[in-house]
């Protein structure tokens, strides 16, 4: 299998340093690893007036591709079996125990009937436990309520701790029947909940015992230290009506310069493009780092295939198809295994196997087994604006011509 080619190597740069000379990008860093084979691009400042350049070891919110990297630590408790696929998860979270369920995804909060099954540790690493960001449901009773309760990251207010979550997730209804349907977001960061209860230590530790630290992961967390706050830029929301710059996180003082309430397993990470590329190979080895086995061949063959049954992955069809003015046409994947995004079928230049996922704060990461290829492309500019999900799109079309075969 070949490397990339010059010609392509090039067209890769010209297409990304084209978005950031329009302004609507301040800088990015940008990575492609096959085999042996290591590119990298650094363009732009770490703010949109100007300020340091991009480095490759500037460290960025990894918002939702969080979630393909913190499944693994669920991954290690599978392996050792602490926890089994289809447990209840009531032992260890019994704020979801003798669930009710509503009637209709529109129904009043008290229009219930009784859950016909307890809720499973398969539905959770699945995405089908019954609650979830549902983006074909706003404005029903229940998704104001999930959004008034500080359920989900991305409101002004940081998550409560995670036992009051918990308590504030257990005051709800489920929107559908355990493992009947693929929702977005609550079951990741239900995950890192499940995973420090079962293993009796924080989410952190675990991910940094278990993952980050024999991967060399050591610029990823969930939050910078002081003394490397320097190298995580701004995050920017642009206003999606004017484009002007509007600071949504701060560096020094922000959301991710002390360690959080509630480490989010759905998009609290940091890290970096050495960091994420160190564990997508990992996964692309079937769970080996060097001779030290990290996850087993068999737990990254669940993660990284489609584990969703027709009738749940219309939800996830409906996302991806429906709602493109959302996502600025994001999603067109197919399936999806524990934490990522699995493409089955082929929608764009990517071949059907590929797996990762992307964040909203302008992040794209994924895995192609059938090219020994990882791709990493990290802004710091938020999904408000369609921009950062262009230059997604624009990365990925210019990889794949770069392959050189």
């Amino acid at each position: 299998m070949g490397g990339f080619s010059a010609a392509g190597l090039r067209k890769i740069h010209d297409v990304l340093n084209r978005h950031v000379e329009t302004g609507r990008i301040p800088g990015l860093v940008a990575l492609i690893g096959r085999g042996e084979e290591t590119h990298v691009e650094t363009i732009g400042t770490m703010r949109h007036d100007g300020g340091p350049p991009m480095r490759r070891d500037t460290i960025f919110r990894m918002a939702s591709t969080s979630k393909p990297v913190s499944v693994a630590a669920a991954m290690v408790l599978l392996d050792e079996c602490r926890l089994r696929l289809d447990d209840p998860v009531d032992p260890w979270l019994p704020e979801l125990a003798d669930r009710r369920v509503l009637t209709r995804i529109d129904a009043p909060l008290d229009d219930t009937v009784p859950a016909r099954r307890p809720i499973t540790v398969r539905d959770v690493l699945s995405s089908t436990f019954g609650v979830g960001m549902d983006m074909t449901s706003l404005g029903t009773p229940i998704m104001n309520a999930v959004f008034e309760r500080g359920l989900t990251p991305n409101l002004p207010e940081p998550m409560p701790a995670p036992d009051e979550w918990m308590r504030r997730l257990g005051e709800l209804p489920l929107m559908h029947q355990p493992g009947q349907r693929w929702q977005y977001q609550l079951a990741s960061d239900l995950l890192g909940v499940l995973v420090a209860r079962v293993s009796g230590q924080s989410f952190p530790s675990l991910l940094h015992e278990r993952v980050f630290g024999p991967l060399g992961m050591t610029d990823t967390g969930f939050h910078v230290p002081d003394d490397q706050i320097a190298r995580l830029p701004a995050l920017y929301a642009p206003d999606p009506s004017s484009g002007e710059f509007h600071v949504w996180d701060e560096a020094a003082g922000g959301r991710w310069s002390a360690p959080p309430a509630f480490p989010g397993g759905g998009g609290g990470l940091v890290s970096t493009a050495d960091d994420y590329h160190a564990y997508f190979r990992m996964l692309l080895h079937h769970g080996r780092h060097g001779g030290e086995r990290i996850l087993s061949r068999p737990a990254v063959e669940l993660m990284t295939t489609n584990r969703l049954a027709p009738e749940q992955q219309a939800a996830r069809d409906a996302m991806a198809r429906d709602n493109v003015h959302l996502s600025h046409g994001q999603g067109q994947h197919g399936g999806w295994g524990f934490g990522m995004a699995v493409r089955t079928y082929r929608g764009d230049y990517a071949p059907i196997g590929q797996f990762g996922w992307d964040g909203g704060s302008g992040t794209s990461t994924y895995a192609d087994p059938s090219n020994d290829l990882v791709g990493i492309l990290l802004t710091q500019v938020g999904a408000s604006v369609p921009d950062p999900m262009h230059v997604m799109h624009d990365f990925w079309t210019t990889v794949y011509q770069a392959l050189d075969d």
